[in-house]
């Protein structure tokens, strides 16, 4: 049991929770420092709401990279890169995965309960499971496939926002402001950082006929645009701090960000293209100090003021 538990976790990549899973903390502990625009009012903890974001975040997660493993099961046999891989190597059947998928799908809808009498998260939760499966999809059709990425973690901070702060949202659509600008955060840094981690298969892709931004524009090309997309990540994420004085962002903050510069140079120096060897540094790694970086100084930030 432990054995077949291992490999769910190694199917799913569960390590890489760390991405996507502090930005929908931080946006939570943003909810509930934050008085209610409409009233004044602070809004009430419950403990609930956070085992609620937290088991929609695991469950949401592995639905995705289950369904992204057995879609694209045919491709990761053939690329060598992958074919270790537990479906191509046999090591899970198409069967087990297929009711893991089910299994994690009735996991994240039921989750979605214990935000009542809050019903904005029971009656997203069947179009935000459509939208995750359906980027396993996108390389098939679109090379704008990262973006889709991207939007899919984006959900992570807004969708935590709306289930802590639902009343006031449906009262007063601004109060959403902080969380969709934080998600963008989260959507540009993702979509760069994957956008790297597409340069590995540019062979492969262009070969399959399977679409990403490095097959259509090259190496070179892919590693200029995540460039582009993590600078922009950086500007918005200074504007967060003077965009939203209400989220009482100081000088923890400010200090974290030059943290992250230093780590996004660090990544993009790391890889060229003629070297992509320190793949893993640049995608896994530093990446998740990032997301950890956010969660901790935005967190304590503005909660010291």
């Amino acid at each position: 049991m432990l054995e077949r538990i291992r490999r769910y976790g190694e199917l799913i990549r569960f390590s890489h929770t760390i991405f996507a899973l502090p930005f929908a903390l931080l946006a939570s502990w943003w909810a509930w420092l934050l008085p209610s625009p409409v009233d004044g009012n602070p809004i009430v903890f419950r403990m609930q709401d956070l085992a609620g974001i937290l088991l929609c975040m695991v469950a949401a997660r592995s639905f995705a990279m289950a369904t992204n493993r057995l879609l694209d099961e045919q491709f990761d046999a053939a690329n060598p890169r992958t074919a270790g891989r537990h479906l191509p190597a046999g090591l899970l059947g198409r069967a087990e995965v297929g009711f893991f998928i089910l299994f994690c799908a009735a996991a994240f809808i039921a989750s979605t309960l214990l935000f009542l009498p809050n019903r904005i998260p029971l009656f997203s939760s069947i179009p935000v499971l459509l939208f995750l499966a359906g980027y396993s999809l996108g390389k098939r059709f679109t090379w704008l496939v990262h973006l889709w990425l991207g939007v899919a973690l984006m959900l992570a901070p807004i969708c935590a926002w709306v289930s802590i702060r639902g009343n006031v949202v449906s009262e007063q659509w601004t109060d959403l402001l902080p969380a969709v600008a934080l998600g963008t955060c989260v959507c540009l840094w993702v979509t760069g950082f994957d956008i790297l981690y597409a340069c590995q298969d540019f062979g492969f892709d262009r070969s399959r006929g399977l679409y990403s931004i490095p097959a259509r524009f090259g190496v070179r090309g892919g590693l200029n645009i995540a460039k582009f997309l993590h600078l922009a990540m950086f500007v918005l994420a200074v504007g967060l701090a003077f965009w939203f004085p209400q989220l009482s962002l100081g000088w923890i903050y400010r200090l974290m960000l030059v943290g992250i510069g230093i780590l996004l140079v660090w990544e993009h120096s790391s890889v060229s293209e003629n070297s992509l060897d320190r793949m893993q540094l640049a995608f896994f790694q530093l990446n998740a100090v990032i997301s950890v970086l956010f969660l901790v100084a935005g967190g304590i930030d503005a909660w010291l003021r």
